[in-house]
């Protein structure tokens, strides 16, 4: 009986060339375009946006009576909001990746649909924990060089903001945020979508978001410009009630940023990823 052989190396099946993506030519134009899109979608399924909008309003009503009441927990409750927001945030992209592709709304499925992607969530919540961690700590040595009466108040803290004789203090300040915001925006700015999206890792998915920042430096500062004074003039509404609209609404949006900044070469495997 002739023994079985090996097929031989030419008759192996070629293995599956990995999609590969590529860096969209975007311009300053296109981040209010993302927005216009991101409204689309919000009216494509308000109930859905508006349950979100409550998540992200109850958030910001409770971190406003922390930083009131307790400006010391502050930076704990701001954790909290790091592992959880990067959830509810790709419930909408859920919302609006099966509105781009024609399919039926599923609000128990923008529920759960970060739970096929939980390894690659957790370790991206991590990262934005820790950088989190990292930055209320910085603040602390801010204050701590600057002044020397103890855990400050928020009073204290507001005097020290809006003094303009502390200019050397809110320079630091200042300085030390903004490095921190930048590192966890260029991290998250469109990873998350791209891992529903595309169920790529947590590490792929923070460097091509850093590379879309560093590639499309001009529209995305000016994205990322817009969410911080929309979510501001969201905030001084009374009861920070804007949040209700506008947090869904930068949701959809950034679904929308991710999809403006990157495509997939689809001769390479590079079709959206299937909605189950």
């Amino acid at each position: 009986m002739t023994p079985l052989q090996p097929p031989a190396p030419d008759s192996l099946p070629a293995p599956a060339a990995a999609p590969r993506r590529e860096l969209r030519a975007i311009t300053l134009a296109d981040p209010l375009r993302w927005l216009a899109r991101g409204a689309r979608d919000l009216r494509a399924a308000p109930g859905i946006s508006l349950f979100y909008g409550l998540c992200f309003w109850g958030m910001a009503l409770l971190l406003g009576a922390v930083f009131r009441r307790m400006p010391e927990y502050t930076v704990s409750f701001v954790s909290g909001c790091f592992l959880l927001g990067p959830f509810l945030a790709m419930g909408l992209y859920e919302v609006s990746r099966r509105h781009e592709q024609g399919v039926a709304q599923d609000f128990a499925g923008s529920l759960t649909c970060w739970d096929r992607h939980l390894g690659s969530m957790g370790l991206l919540v991590l990262v934005l924990t820790l950088l989190e961690l990292l930055w209320g700590r910085a603040s602390l040595v801010v204050f701590a060089v600057f002044f020397d009466t103890g855990m400050p108040t928020t009073a204290s803290v507001l005097q020290a903001v809006f003094n303009p004789r502390n200019w050397q203090f809110v320079t630091a300040y200042a300085l030390v945020g903004g490095v921190f915001a930048a590192l966890v925006f260029s991290t998250c700015v469109v990873s998350i979508p791209m891992i529903l999206d595309r169920d790529t890792d947590a590490i792929s998915a923070g460097i091509a978001s850093i590379q879309a920042v560093a590639g499309r430096t001009a529209p995305l500062l000016l994205w990322g410009a817009l969410i911080v004074a929309l979510l501001a003039g969201a905030m001084l509404l009374p009861w920070a009630v804007g949040v209700l609209l506008v947090g869904p609404w930068l949701g959809h949006a950034s679904w929308h940023a991710y999809r403006g900044c990157f495509a997939w070469d689809t001769a390479h495997g590079g079709a959206p990823g299937p909605i189950p």
